[in-house]
């Protein structure tokens, strides 16, 4: 099996993820997922899609992973791995749609207007 190559972007974040055959090893940036993603709840998002498809330690991973915080980070690798999972198997499609995992998440932050305090909040209007 040659390396496949996916994307997955969240919020200002973007992942490149090199999926091919191993042990299971996951490298986020020249370093290990667990020591990466220090929450539990990251290393689950980022899990999630191996752990739906039943592929836990069948590949190993290697991430590029920039821009954005660190949640919007885990969930742009969670994109790129769920759709590496449906180019590897079309059967894995079946259990990852149902979850929302292939559908990119839309909401970015509102731009700042000119003339207002922020995307929406206004100045403090004064009579006189």
């Amino acid at each position: 099996m040659e390396t496949i190559h996916k994307i997955g972007r969240r919020k200002t974040a973007v992942a490149r993820v090199y999926l091919s055959e191993g042990t299971g090893s996951i490298i986020v940036n020249k370093k290990e997922m667990n020591d990466y993603f220090t929450t539990g709840t990251l290393q689950y998002k980022v899990n999630q899609p191996l752990m739906l498809t039943g592929n836990e330690g069948n590949f190993d991973l290697k991430v590029s992973v920039l821009g954005g915080g660190i949640t919007g980070q885990a969930e742009a690798i969670r994109l790129a791995i769920s759709r590496a999972m449906c180019e590897l198997d079309a059967e894995n499609r079946l259990t990852l749609k149902p979850e929302g995992l292939l559908t990119r998440d839309p909401r970015m932050v509102e731009r700042k207007k000119f003339g207002q305090k922020k995307a929406r909040k206004k100045f403090q209007f004064s009579k006189r």
